[in-house]
């Protein structure tokens, strides 16, 4: 009974969310409940969703004819960074454009540009450099080498965008012609945002679009829960990784 008004709440403000992730956020507020509730499994809030027809129906996956085996993701932070752009249709017909940085390791959107015109390579070097200014501060190379995957977008693999990355100490690393879940990473990360937060909200024309998109971005580093990253949003991880 204490649980479950706290779970429908969750539910109304994140419909998109599954039980593994209503879990995450409920212990979040569990700690600062005013009765100190322990701690719940994700067992648990399953079995009550179900019996109040809470939980989410998912449809039936479509066959994929193509496989990748490579493994995008990697185990420490700032040894691979991945990029693609994405495009966000409103309602009046504008359309937003976007490009971001994202670490492979701890799943931080380090940086995110959008226009409503098309991506360039500019757009490329300047996430490349607010990248780079978010984990090491105002530095002209990086201290050590870093992978930069992406796809064969005109704006990544013009050869101004090539030169500047190699020039800041980059790794280019594209993806094999017609084989974009090379860059798995990021389309996943496209996937979860466009479902959790783009098609939760008002998209009545680019100018809301533009204005929403840093509070979304910065709860999804702050707030969202990664099953990559054992239910912890990317900030979570990251503090966690500092204080071991």
């Amino acid at each position: 009974m204490v649980l479950l008004p706290i779970i429908r709440e969750i539910c109304d403000q994140l419909p998109s969310n599954g039980y593994r992730r209503v879990t995450a956020h409920l212990n979040r507020r569990l700690k600062q409940h005013v009765m100190k509730l322990a701690r719940v499994n994700p067992k648990r809030i399953y079995q009550i969703m179900k019996q109040n027809q809470s939980l989410i129906m998912r449809a039936e996956p479509l066959k994929n004819d193509r496989t990748h085996d490579g493994r995008v993701e990697v185990f420490v932070s700032n040894s691979r960074w991945c990029s693609d752009g994405f495009e966000i249709k409103c309602w009046n017909g504008e359309k937003v454009r976007a490009i971001f940085s994202l670490d492979c390791c701890d799943r931080e959107v380090m940086s995110y540009l959008a226009t409503t015109t098309g991506i360039s390579s500019d757009m490329v070097c300047d996430v490349l450099v607010q990248s780079m200014e978010k984990r090491f501060g105002a530095v002209s190379y990086l201290p050590h080498p870093i992978e930069w995957l992406t796809d064969n977008g005109s704006c990544y693999i013009a050869k101004s965008t090539r030169q500047f990355a190699h020039a800041l100490g980059f790794r280019i690393c594209t993806t094999p012609i017609r084989s974009p879940q090379s860059n798995g990473m990021a389309e996943a990360f496209i996937k979860t945002f466009k479902r959790d937060y783009v098609y939760l909200n008002d998209m009545p024309d680019a100018a809301t679009v533009l204005n929403a998109l840093p509070v979304w971005i910065e709860d999804y580093n702050s707030n969202h829960p990664h099953s990559g990253l054992k239910m912890k949003s990317p900030r979570e991880f990251l503090s966690l990784k500092l204080a071991s």
